[in-house]
């Protein structure tokens, strides 16, 4: 990237007043992003979650290369070094930006996944630069079928946020893309009005327990059997680990890029 990524501006990151201000007086963005401030205020600053999330992830995360060659060995071999292609496809379009977009969610395993599993009908929150969607399109395409349905919702602390949405996806990847932007909140319900099932959902948008538990009590019913939930940043509090011992789902769990993601699949 152009200069210090340390020191470019992060566009997830901080409380640049003057830009959230305008970007909420825009008005068809406000009510999420209050809606948003205030849950953060709630869970970070007045009743912060007491427990500690790290004893569990760490007790229960396992290799990603062993769960993945169990699955398929030859395949995954192929989609590393498809990853390998799509991060540097992606550095390189980031490079003209003086702005950091952030990280990426696990997409070398939802590559992998989408491959395997050939999906009809694929549900992800959260686009932010878009490694994530590019991946996934970019295995669909390789598949020959299927569509990838995204939530998500502009950064509000830059300029013309929409612009940077899905940023390094190409566009020979766009047609099996819908992209909605107003929030999951109103994003979700339009994705699940257009889709009979979802095969694999992968959430990586708001990291609060609220925002985390609204999502998957909506997407749940609408899971196929054999389908598979990923859950990216679980480390920021225990929703994910509530989840699985609530409904008694073997989840695997995988270090990536110093954060975890969560993983089951819907019996």
């Amino acid at each position: 990237m152009t200069g210090n990524r340390s020191a470019m501006k992060k566009a997830y990151w901080g409380f640049p007043i003057v830009q959230i201000a305008k970007n909420f007086l825009r008005g068809k963005y406000a009510a999420e992003m209050l809606r948003k401030l205030l849950t953060r205020l709630k869970e970070r600053v007045i009743a912060p979650p007491s427990a500690d999330p790290m004893p569990w992830l760490l007790s229960t995360r396992i290799s990603l290369d062993d769960f993945c060659k169990k699955i398929d060995g030859p395949l995954w071999e192929e989609c590393k070094n498809d990853s390998q292609e799509i991060q540097i496809a992606a550095d390189t379009k980031l490079k003209s930006l003086d702005i950091d977009l952030g990280g990426g969610g696990n997409f070398p395993l939802l590559h992998f996944l989408v491959r395997k599993m050939k999906p009809s009908n694929v549900v992800e929150t959260g686009v932010a630069a878009g490694f994530s969607s590019k991946a996934i399109l970019n295995a669909l395409k390789k598949n020959g079928s299927g569509r990838l349905y995204s939530s998500d919702f502009p950064y509000f602390r830059i300029q013309d946020p929409e612009k940077y949405i899905g940023y390094v996806v190409d566009d020979e990847l766009k047609d099996n893309w819908t992209c909605l932007v107003k929030g999951d909140r109103s994003n979700l319900p339009n994705i699940l009005s257009r889709i009979d099932s979802i095969d694999i959902f992968h959430y990586d948008s708001d990291k609060s327990y609220s925002g985390r538990e609204w999502a998957i009590k909506l997407i749940l019913p609408r899971m196929r059997k054999g389908g598979v939930v990923i859950m990216d940043d679980i480390q920021d509090n225990c929703y994910f680990e509530d989840l699985v011992k609530q409904n008694k789902v073997k989840a695997s769990v995988f270090e990536f890029q110093r954060k975890y993601v969560g993983l089951f699949f819907v019996g």
